[in-house]
C-alpha cells in the first residue's frame, strides 16, 4: 500500500525507473499518463503498452483502491463513500473511508474472496513496470475491470494532482474534479518563487545499503526548487541517484535544511541511525520530516491527500526555507501564521 513508511523509498527508487516521454495528455494541462475526451477516460501506458480506455458515458459508484492517492482523489471529489475496498486500510489517512471500507489485501496477494464481495465497478491499482502482478490478471478473468494508474510516475507535482480530473470524470463529477484542481493549480503557481541564492537541501537517509538522491526533474525536487532551493548531488533528470553515506556527509557541509530523514521525529533518533550522523553539519540548523499527519496504524497522509493538494506541501516548504533563508527573502503571497501542515521539526 502506498501509505506505507517505505513508500518513500519506493517511489524514489521508482523515479529510476525509465519511461517513455510522452506529451501532457489531451483535454489535461500537467498529467502525461492519462487524457480525457467527452465521454472516455484514456490511461496511457509510460511502458509502451496499450492505453486503456474507459467509457465515462455512466458514473462508476463501486470502486476498491490499492493506492492511498486514489483514495484522496476521489474524498476530493466527495466521493469517499463510493470506496468499498482499499489495499492496506489500515494505514489510510482518511477516517471515513477506513470506517467504511473492507480490507482487500496487497497486489501480490489481494483477497479474492472480499474482492468478489464487494463487486466493484473498478479496482484501480499501480503498477511499477511493465509486467503487472499476476494477481491483477487473475481478477481480470474472476470478471473485475482492474485499471492501473501512472500517477506515482509523473514528474510534476501539478501532473499528480490533476488526478483528481481523471477520479471526477469516472465518477460523473467532472464540473467539481475541475474547480478543485483549478483552485490548487493556481494557489500552487501562486505560492512559486525563487530565492537567490536558493536554500541547499539534503535529502533523505539510506534505506538498506542505499541513499536516494531525486533527480533534478523529479516531482520531489520540483517541489523544492518552486519553494525557492535546491538539492544538493541531483542530477539532471527524473532519475534518482544514489550516494554513499560519505558522500551524503561531504553534501551536508553546504546544507541550509535536512528534509525527509526517514522514520525520525527527533535529532536523537536521527543520530542513532548512523555513527556518522552525528557530525553531519546540518544537523545543527534545520531538520524536517514529512511526518506531521500519521495514522496509528503507520501510514502518512503526505501521500495521500498531499498528492492531490500539492500546494500546501509547497506553503510548508516555503515557510521551512523562509526561515532559513534569513530576514532578506524576497517577498511572496502571504502564509498563514499557523502550524505546518505535513512538516515537523525535528529537535
Amino acid at each position: 500500500m502506498k501509505t506505507r513508511f517505505a513508500l518513500f523509498f519506493l517511489l524514489t527508487a521508482l523515479s529510476c525507473t525509465r519511461v517513455a516521454p510522452a506529451p501532457a495528455g489531451v483535454g489535461v494541462e500537467y498529467a502525461r499518463w492519462f487524457s480525457l475526451t467527452d465521454s472516455s477516460a484514456v490511461v496511457h501506458s509510460p511502458f509502451g503498452g496499450p492505453d486503456d480506455t474507459i467509457s465515462t458515458a455512466r458514473p462508476f459508484t463501486r470502486f476498491v483502491c490499492m493506492s492511498s492517492s486514489t483514495v484522496a482523489c476521489l474524498a476530493a471529489v466527495r466521493a469517499d463513500s463510493l470506496v468499498r475496498g482499499v489495499s492496506g486500510l489500515a494505514f489510510v489517512s482518511d477516517p471515513l473511508v477506513r470506517a467504511r471500507a473492507s480490507e482487500v489485501g496487497y497486489d501480490a496477494q489481494p483477497d479474492y474472496e472480499t474482492i468478489l464481495r464487494l463487486q466493484p465497478d473498478l479496482l484501480l491499482t499501480y503498477t511499477v513496470s511493465s509486467a503487472e502482478p499476476p494477481a491483477m490478471e487473475k481478477l481480470r478473468s474472476l470478471g473485475i475491470r482492474v485499471v492501473s494508474l501512472y500517477d506515482h510516475l509523473e514528474t510534476h507535482p501539478l501532473a499528480r494532482a490533476e488526478y483528481v480530473r481523471l477520479l471526477g470524470a469516472l465518477t460523473g463529477r467532472r464540473a467539481l474534479a475541475d474547480s478543485v484542481f483549478a483552485a490548487v493549480r493556481d494557489r500552487y503557481l501562486a505560492l512559486v518563487r525563487p530565492l537567490d541564492p536558493p536554500v541547499k537541501v539534503l535529502m533523505n537517509i539510506p534505506y538498506g545499503d542505499q541513499w536516494y538522491i531525486p533527480g533534478a526533474d523529479n516531482f520531489l525536487s520540483r517541489l523544492v526548487r518552486d519553494a525557492g532551493g535546491t538539492v544538493l548531488g541531483a542530477k539532471p533528470g527524473p532519475e534518482s541517484a544514489t550516494v554513499s553515506v560519505e558522500e551524503a556527509y561531504a553534501l551536508s557541509a553546504g546544507a541550509d535544511v535536512w528534509l525527509h530523514p526517514g522514520w525520525c521525529r527527533t535529532k536523537a533518533q536521527l543520530r542513532s541511525v548512523h555513527p556518522l550522523f552525528a557530525d553531519f553539519p546540518v544537523l545543527g540548523k534545520s531538520v524536517y520530516n514529512n511526518t506531521l499527519r500519521q495514522t496509528p496504524g503507520g501510514g502518512n497522509d503526505f501521500w495521500e491527500s498531499g498528492a492531490v493538494r500539492p500546494d500546501l506541501i509547497l506553503e510548508d516548504l516555503r515557510r521551512i526555507f523562509s526561515a532559513a533563508s534569513g530576514p532578506n527573502a524576497p517577498a511572496g503571497p502571504v502564509i498563514p501564521a499557523d502550524s505546518l501542515h505535513y512538516y515537523i521539526e525535528l529537535r
